[in-house]
């Protein structure tokens, strides 16, 4: 067990796989009312829990893992490792209490920890190019109190911020992988595009903490719609359907514009704003996750760059989650019950999945010997 201290993405991707799996699937038996007791107060606490107890620790510890490569620089490993899981395993407990300022507290210390661990090699380094991961990991510690004072808008950010990581991911990797998993492939990048789909994320999100409305929001999330659209087309996704390990990513981006041009349908009142947020969350958070934590656990110990069955099978459920989620209420509205009962079994499945294949992965040396 020693090995899973070695580097940040051994932990916190165990940890956020278990925690994906629980978490949903008592949220889902609560909300069908199928659990007697509540395990969450409200579904504002649902979606605290999914952006800052599932995906902040998947940020974490694929940012300590790639910020060793950025910079050149350790980032933390051993008791330091432990003691951030820890203060993140705090916050999952102190959420189910009544002490709501100790909660607030220790919520926005993790990304605020995070953030300063990060700043130490990335600023020794120059690394200019990633000291905005700095500054997005504080806003998200600023989202999550927020929320524990009952600032509804603290979520919104919080997706928003979601949203940008995962765009500048996407953009960095989903090409190379693309292009070095499918030599054939062709994925294109091209600056006016890159620029554009970044912008309006950001744009989005300064809508979002100016509390615009319509007709801005309208606007801004449909021109994302069309950029991050045109930058999945540039990607050539149909002809990736020999890896899995490539065609996950790019399923799981295209709920990125879809994301966003549900997000102007609802700010214009067409449709309800859930299908947006499940959208961004069940598909394409679920999906990338998946993809990037499988991905990333087989490179980082040594092992073929390969999906096997039972990779395939956690993308699958994932994405299927986020089909049921997203799509059943919005043609058959009655249906909303079964369709979140369906969507949190599926989801709790592939993560459970991903748990069970991945944990001797992540608690065991790298099979080549090398650190990491």
């Amino acid at each position: 067990m020693k090995a899973i201290w070695q580097l940040g993405f051994r932990p916190f991707y165990l940890a956020a796989g278990t925690y994906a799996a629980l978490s949903i699937a008592l949220w889902g038996l609560q909300f069908t009312g199928r659990l007697p007791m509540p395990y969450l107060p409200s579904p504002l606490w649902h979606a605290h829990e999914m952006l800052f107890g599932f995906a902040l620790p998947v940020i974490v510890g694929f940012l300590f893992t790639a910020g060793r490569n950025w910079s050149g620089l350790p980032t933390p490993t051993g008791g330091k490792l432990a003691a951030m899981l820890a203060l993140w395993l705090a916050g999952r407990v102190l959420v189910l209490t009544p002490w709501v300022m100790v909660s607030a507290v220790v919520n926005a210390a993790f990304p605020i920890a995070a953030a300063i661990a990060l700043a130490f090699p990335f600023i020794r380094s120059g690394n200019r190019r990633n000291y905005f991961f700095i500054a997005l990991l504080g806003l998200m510690g600023a989202a999550t109190v927020a929320v524990h004072f009952g600032r509804v808008e603290g979520v919104q950010v919080g997706l928003d911020v979601v949203l940008f990581i995962m765009a500048v991911m996407g953009g960095r990797v989903i090409p190379m992988f693309t292009n070095s998993g499918v030599p054939a492939a062709g994925a294109e990048r091209r600056p006016w595009v890159e620029k554009a789909a970044l912008g309006s994320v950001l744009a989005l999100l300064a809508a979002d903490v100016l509390q615009l409305q319509a007709p801005w929001l309208v606007v801004i999330a449909a021109a994302a719609a069309i950029a991050h659209f045109a930058r999945f087309v540039l990607w050539k996704p149909w002809r990736t359907g020999s890896n899995a390990l490539v065609w996950v990513l790019h399923a799981a981006y295209v709920w990125i514009p879809l994301h966003l041009a549900l997000r102007a349908l609802a700010a214009a009142g067409w449709v309800s704003g859930s299908p947006a947020v499940h959208a961004l969350t069940v598909g394409a958070l679920g999906a990338l996750v998946a993809g990037m934590m499988t991905r990333t656990s087989k490179g980082h110990t040594g092992r073929l760059l390969k999906a096997d069955r039972w990779d395939v099978a956690c993308y699958s459920l994932v994405l299927l989650a986020g089909v049921v989620r997203v799509g059943l209420p919005m043609v058959a509205p009655v249906m909303l019950m079964q369709a979140v009962l369906v969507s949190a079994a599926l989801w709790a499945a592939g993560f459970g999945l991903f748990v069970a294949r991945y944990w001797p992965v992540l608690t065991k040396a790298r099979l080549d010997g090398a650190a990491g």
